[in-house]
């Protein structure tokens, strides 16, 4: 293998590759990623087992086809220092593989690319073709709320939904949910649920670009696979059943405040530093027009804010956990949010005034 690549070229689809390698160091070869290189095109692949990610970037000055593994972090550390623009000669013959550019001259260790593990998908039980940017959308707005760690560990991914012309994200942790939906050209014959697990939701979503190119998704019983023109990326399912969200989701609520997503944004931003470190709460009293927030800390300091609003209901004295409201407003699209409410112990429906692509759901707590 010998090439010449400049260094911007490199740097992505190598920063993609080393995001999902084993850090941990069980399998001295799952520290590598594969490079491949064939047909002018060189595929970088990386994996600990439980997902994988291949990208792909043409290469124009190409010596010698090949394919070898290397160091993840020591050859993306060695392209991350390099001058911006600079040509990087990549060279694998004789058991050593070089990187040179300008006076510089790095030799790494390499294992053998046979020894390599990958993820085989069989038995696709799901085929379908989605926009690239309804995808990353989907998961922009609802990542945020998957729990970390939970014991209950369908909870520690997000749902993916198939159904008839929809696909539809959803994530919980118990003290909230989010859920956003987008058009499908297909109409399967029977819904699909599976659960793709944290790591790999936060690495895809590194992955995705922002464009109107179609992706394809396969799923099979437990595995799914996204193919982009430039990354094959694949993670193993979790092996649970998502809870009923459906349930979850407020219904009847007769308080219904209206309020401009931004400005709502700033008020509790400056309400949060003055709240509990640890349970992060905040007061809401909703009147006619107006919003107040209070919010206090264990030091005896305290914060008071106004807020003007659309609501005409009775009043109402509720609690929320700051961040979760944070949180909802930074994933909701600009313009106005609505929520709706109905008791001081009810949870609060929270959704953009015109955008309805997109739900959540955050429970009370008292202040």
């Amino acid at each position: 293998m010998k090439f010449t690549i400049k260094r911007e070229a490199l740097l992505k689809p190598l920063q993609q590759a080393t995001g999902v390698v084993e850090k941990r160091l069980n399998f001295p070869i799952l520290a590598n990623v594969l490079l491949v290189l064939d047909e002018g095109l060189l595929s970088i692949t990386g994996t600990d087992l439980e997902i994988e990610l291949l990208s792909r970037v043409p290469v124009e000055d190409v010596k010698e086809t090949g394919e070898t593994t290397v160091p993840a972090k020591k050859l993306l550390d060695i392209c991350r220092n390099m001058p911006e623009g600079a040509d990087i000669t990549i060279s694998s013959e004789k058991g050593k593989f070089l990187v040179k550019s300008g006076r510089s001259r790095f030799s790494l260790s390499e294992l053998a690319a046979d020894e390599f593990p990958s993820i085989d998908v069989s038995s696709v039980e799901t085929d379908l073709s989605i926009k690239n940017r309804d995808l990353k959308r989907v998961i922009e707005a609802t990542h945020f709320a998957m729990a970390q760690e939970d014991v209950r560990y369908f909870l520690n991914g997000m749902l993916w939904e198939i159904g008839d012309g929809y696909f539809r994200g959803v994530t919980a942790d118990g003290h909230r949910l989010a859920m956003s939906t987008c058009d499908l050209a297909i109409k399967p014959a029977s819904l699909t649920q599976v659960i793709i697990p944290r790591k790999a939701i936060t690495e895809l979503l590194r992955s995705l670009g922002d464009n109107e190119d179609e992706v394809n998704l396969t799923i099979s019983r437990h595995h799914a696979r996204i193919v982009s023109p430039t990354v094959t990326f694949t993670t193993k399912l979790i092996d649970s059943k998502f809870p009923d969200y459906k349930k979850v989701v407020p219904k009847g609520g007769d308080k219904v405040v209206t309020v401009e997503r931004d400005k709502f944004k700033e008020v509790l931003s400056r309400v949060a530093v003055l709240s509990n470190e640890k349970l992060r709460s905040v007061r809401l009293e909703l009147k006619n027009n107006l919003i107040r927030l209070f919010a206090n800390n264990l030091e005896q300091e305290q914060a008071e804010e106004e807020l003007n609003v659309d609501y005409k209901g009775e009043e109402l004295k509720i609690g929320f956990n700051i961040g979760y409201l944070l949180d909802v407003l930074s994933a909701a699209p600009e313009g106005s949010v609505s929520l709706t409410l109905s008791q001081a112990s009810g949870s609060a429906l929270i959704e953009h005034t015109e955008d309805k692509q997109s739900l959540y759901v955050v429970s009370p707590m008292n202040t």
